[in-house]
């Protein structure tokens, strides 16, 4: 597709919208903008005659016309706006108090996983990133007919917390005589689950796990801690491995990696429209000895952001941005990611499910792509695929619309992102996203 055509297209939905939110607005048919860019173009213009014979009729609409058009309106704001699925749950302060640590780790939407798990009985679970374990405690609470839990986390100050919190659990669940409660933590990446599950109990991969939980947000823990590189507004070394092992460090990257990967890691990674700019400026800081720490970074971006803008809408947007390319390309987390969501599948039990939370588009991009590629479906709105048995589920409200497969259905057609309750006592779960596949 040419510029031309690009910027076109643009223009129309930027215009489409727009008209679409008018309060004297009238839609028209249906048909008259199913196409892609040149019918849009073609409703533009439509549009703008309808929208000033309505306002010139405005009185003359009947009680049926109105109903109409809000029917048509609420079809196309779903085809032109981006629907955001609310989790209607009420939010319960009091868990997020007791499963939440403010100052390490706030379990996100700790009620909307328990709620996918809560109809399932649970005797086997695994909890791919631990963090401080505020989500797996809930949960192992929450079933007492659990038999074998596993969790796993690559970061060692929070697997020697979470482990601490999942062995005293244990140990007060002991002294119950109805428990058989095994736990075992790990750790280990993720990606080598399977190998992990045959290591507690090869039987565990014939019989298949009932549950598993991959929580891919950054705990403060993590972000908090200036020495290991993760903070925008923390001075310090330009590290960001996950695993303090590794080897590769954000500083190996921007200072030795060739031009055109550093440009690659900031468009693709960091999604940054201004990637040209700041690699330029990157490569030309080698000249003089390179950069350093976090705040040398800081500095660069700062002096190639407009100053027009400040705060959020300026330089730390774009910091942000940057760090996180940087941080995925350190711990090649996206290729991680996408195999090891094969595999969670793979170690599922018949009518088990895996609940993965996102926070960043590119993941939860992969993740939707992923589900849909393992149920072997190629459609985004789930049309041409199996229909799924809505019976299995209707005693659970928190499912709206499933997408039916070959083996899986996935739950969560849309994602569902966290209540605004939850939002105002933690800022940093607004771009949370749960989605929910099931195994047939």
């Amino acid at each position: 597709m040419s510029s031309h055509s690009i910027t076109a297209a643009t223009a129309a939905a930027a215009a489409v919208k727009q008209l679409l939110f008018h309060p004297s607005f009238t839609l028209l048919p249906l048909h008259c903008y199913r196409r892609q860019i040149s019918s849009s173009l073609l409703a533009v213009a439509c549009y703008s005659t309808t929208l000033s014979a309505s306002t010139r009729n405005k009185k003359k609409l009947n009680r049926k016309d109105n109903s109409v058009t809000g029917t048509s309106r609420r079809v196309l704001i779903d085809s032109v706006v981006k629907r955001r699925t609310r989790s209607d749950k009420k939010f319960d302060e009091e868990s997020f108090r007791q499963f939440g640590d403010t100052e390490s780790h706030i379990p996100v939407m700790l009620g909307e996983v328990l709620e996918v798990f809560d109809s399932l009985k649970l005797q086997t679970f695994v909890d791919c990133t631990l963090g401080a374990a505020g989500h797996s405690s809930a949960i192992i609470q929450a079933h007492p007919e659990m038999q074998s839990y596993v969790g796993l986390d690559f970061d060692p100050v929070a697997h020697e917390k979470a482990k601490a919190r999942i062995d005293s659990i244990q140990s007060s669940m002991s002294q119950d005589s109805t428990s058989n409660l095994k736990t075992h933590t790990f750790l280990r990446n993720f990606k080598n689950i399977k190998s992990t599950i045959s290591e507690v109990d090869e039987k565990l991969l014939t019989s298949g796990i009932d549950g598993i939980l991959m929580d891919l947000g950054m705990s403060s823990m993590q972000v908090n801690n200036a020495k290991r590189g993760f903070s925008v507004l923390c001075d310090g070394p330009l590290d960001m491995r996950m695993d303090p092992q590794a080897s590769l460090t954000a500083e190996d990257i921007l200072n030795l990696w060739p031009e055109a990967e550093v440009g690659r890691i900031l468009r693709d990674y960091g999604e940054e429209n201004n990637w040209r700019a700041l690699q330029k400026r990157i490569v030309k800081a080698r000249l003089t000895g390179g950069l350093h720490s976090t705040s040398e970074l800081v500095d660069l971006i700062r002096s190639c952001t407009s100053g027009g803008k400040g705060g959020r809408q300026g330089w730390i947007k774009t910091a942000t941005r940057v760090f996180q390319g940087l941080r995925i390309a350190v711990n090649d987390e996206l290729k991680t990611l996408e195999a090891s969501l094969y595999d969670c599948f793979r170690c599922l039990a018949p009518g088990g499910r895996l609940a993965v939370i996102s926070f960043h588009s590119l993941e939860d991009r992969i993740v939707k792509q992923t589900f849909l590629d393992i149920i072997k479906s190629n459609s985004v709105d789930g049309s041409g695929s199996a229909f799924p048995d809505l019976k299995n589920v209707e005693n659970e409200p928190w499912i709206k619309q499933m997408i039916g497969g070959v083996g899986g259905t996935i739950l969560t057609k849309r994602p569902i992102t966290p209540s605004q309750d939850e939002e105002k006592l933690n800022v940093r779960c607004r771009s949370a996203k749960l989605r929910v596949i099931q195994r047939d």
